[in-house]
């Protein structure tokens, strides 16, 4: 596979429907609702216009940090506010159902991932958005580290040569501290659909979304291979082929004892060498690239940053320049159908 061929920037036109500064509402505030709340306050680019939660007291004290926010009750109320996108960061369960009521009113959504439990309902969610014509932005936020990045543009400029096979791992030390993560029908699933999404999405990315031709798993809960159709998966591991020949391998879990917090990274092999990104000393924001040829391994210069709000804030970006479709999101589809195979539906 040459990658400089498959690689793609996927952007819509630019088109001339502009708004000075949107209004933005943000429907639960947890913490990574609050995150990204305050990462598009802090950019400037929006107005932070409503802000509503399960709990009214987050929801409250949340608005005080924001001169002319109020704080509402619910998606409906919000939605009256007159504001020009939501994010919405509640329970999956509920991110379908509320991001087609948003995009229904005309009003653009960013998502926390994943938009939705399964391929069926997040193809709901995209044709509303697209009958609405209105932007649709999901949570992907690893897209946008300068490491991931890095390696990106040694894929996609064929620096690496012909891809054929990639590893990705995403092992949490922890898991997640909210009971419902734990309930399928609130959840779609466990630490590959919570986890897994981002490996996924990154290796379709990185690989300008080629075709998955098979998808193998196997999934476990404490220990033990899934068999209950009711339980979640806390470890995972998947193969996917690719219509260009090349292999991924995927592996994620939740409580894993791997000795540190966290074990995240993606490795590229291609015929002229490899690239990958990784964590450092197990932290879950820290990440360098790294560039490898037969035996010699070189750092490749990546900046630290802040990277975890970048996607809401590219959105909200995106917004205050063009609130209409982008048919970008429609690469979602292929990474909820690679969900669904993962676990077997």
């Amino acid at each position: 596979m040459n990658a400089s061929a498959t690689a793609e920037t996927f952007r819509a036109p630019v088109r001339s429907e502009k708004i000075a500064k949107p209004r933005i509402g943000f429907l639960g505030v947890g913490w990574i609702g609050r995150h990204r709340m305050e990462a598009i306050a802090k950019s400037g680019l929006a107005e932070i216009a409503g802000i509503a939660d399960s709990a009214p007291e987050p929801a409250a004290e949340a608005a005080t940090r924001f001169a002319g926010a109020v704080a509402v009750k619910s998606l409906e109320e919000l939605l009256e506010l007159e504001v020009d996108g939501v994010v919405i960061a509640t329970p999956s369960a509920l991110h379908a159902e509320q991001a087609i009521v948003a995009l229904e009113r005309g009003v653009a959504v960013f998502c926390q991932k994943p938009l939705a439990r399964n391929e069926a309902e997040t193809g709901r969610v995209i044709d509303a958005a697209r009958a609405a014509d209105r932007l649709l932005g999901v949570d992907l936020s690893y897209r946008f580290m300068k490491p991931v990045e890095k390696v990106r543009g040694l894929v996609s400029e064929g620096e690496l040569g012909n891809i054929f096979a990639a590893d990705l791992v995403f092992h949490n030390a922890y898991g997640p501290d909210k009971p419902w993560f734990y309930d399928k029908r609130l959840s779609g699933g466990g630490c590959v659909i919570d986890l897994g999404i981002h490996l996924v999405d990154l290796a379709l990315w990185m690989l300008g979304f080629p075709q998955v031709t098979n998808v193998t798993s196997r999934l476990f809960a404490q220990g033990e291979p899934l068999r209950n159709g009711d339980a979640v998966e806390d470890f995972a591991i998947a193969r996917l082929d690719l219509s260009t020949g090349a292999t991924v391998q995927l592996a994620c879990s939740w409580k894993l004892p791997a000795g540190c917090d966290a074990i995240i990274s993606g490795t590229f092999y291609g015929t002229n060498g490899s690239a990958s990104f990784h964590n450092e000393d197990g932290s879950f924001y820290d990440f360098v690239a790294e560039r490898c040829r037969g035996t010699k391994r070189q750092t490749l210069d990546c900046p630290a940053e802040e990277w975890g709000g970048k996607a809401a804030v590219d959105w909200a970006r995106r917004l205050a320049d063009d609130s209409q479709y982008d048919p970008v999101i429609e690469r979602l589809l292929p990474v909820s159908a690679t969900l669904d195979a993962i676990y077997g539906h």
